[in-house]
């Protein structure tokens, strides 16, 4: 999907909660390839944005504090690109243990 959009405005299918925030909220879901409108920028999303997912506003360095709604959610584990979906592969949550989903099988700790 190609945008019209004039500079500085960004796609319509992502939420600026607050200007402080370095992240914006998708509020459908964008596939894949498809290019968004970002700051100025034409950007074609490296994977799925599923709806409510963030989306880098601007690159994000690694131990970064992620700001959404103009609190800090969390902490950038990696360097994170603008544009780029930021979720818990790349932040981890400065209050809450982050958990990561392992198949059944998978030797998690050493238990048997």
């Amino acid at each position: 999907m190609e945008s019209d959009q004039r500079l500085g405005e960004r796609d319509k299918r992502l939420l600026l909660l607050d200007e402080a925030d370095n992240v914006l909220v998708a509020i459908s879901r964008i596939k894949r390839g498809e290019t968004i409108a970002l700051e100025g920028a034409s950007i074609a999303l490296p994977a799925d944005l599923p709806i409510g997912h963030k989306l880098a506003r601007r690159a994000i360095a690694a131990g970064e504090k992620v700001i959404k709604y103009r609190a800090p959610i969390g902490s950038a584990t990696i360097d994170i690109a603008v544009g780029a979906h930021v979720h818990v592969h790349n932040v981890k949550s400065d209050y809450t243990p982050t958990y990561y989903l392992t198949d059944a099988g998978a030797d998690v700790g050493g238990a048997a």
